[in-house]
């Protein structure tokens, strides 16, 4: 019984980690050409994991791709995202320098997770824009 617990754990921690696998990009490929992969990648995990629903919405996502994404369309929503992501930043220092004035310490520190937050967000926005 001990040695299926951990084979067990082992083949539920690879079944949740393939889509993560899957979702990694080809060195090189970049834009719409690296989007396409990685949906193709996951149309494949889907695949061999028997889940048909998957597979039919990645499907459709890849259609949705091949018709409608261009490079340019895609930098743009990229770019908007880390723009997005600028302003909220600013808006969270903000609030907290509102909560500093103030002095309420638990304020505070929900208003230095709130920004750590929104800067994580800010960087992966500025990762995939480098895609």
């Amino acid at each position: 019984m001990k040695l299926l617990s951990p084979l067990a754990l082992f083949a539920a921690c690879s079944l949740l980690a393939a889509p993560l696998l899957a979702a990694e990009e080809q060195p090189g490929l970049t834009g719409c050409a690296a989007k396409r992969q990685a949906i193709s990648e996951q149309i494949e995990q889907a695949r061999a994991h028997g889940n048909s629903e998957q597979q039919a919405g990645l499907e459709k996502a890849l259609s949705e791709v091949t018709a409608n994404c261009t490079d340019t369309s895609l930098r743009k929503e990229r770019e908007k995202k880390v723009l997005d992501a600028r302003h909220e930043v600013a808006q969270r220092q903000n609030d907290l320098e509102k909560a500093m004035k103030k002095g309420d310490a638990e304020r505070i520190n929900k208003r230095k997770d709130k920004l750590a937050e929104s800067r994580k967000e800010l960087q992966r926005a500025l990762d995939e824009l480098e895609k």
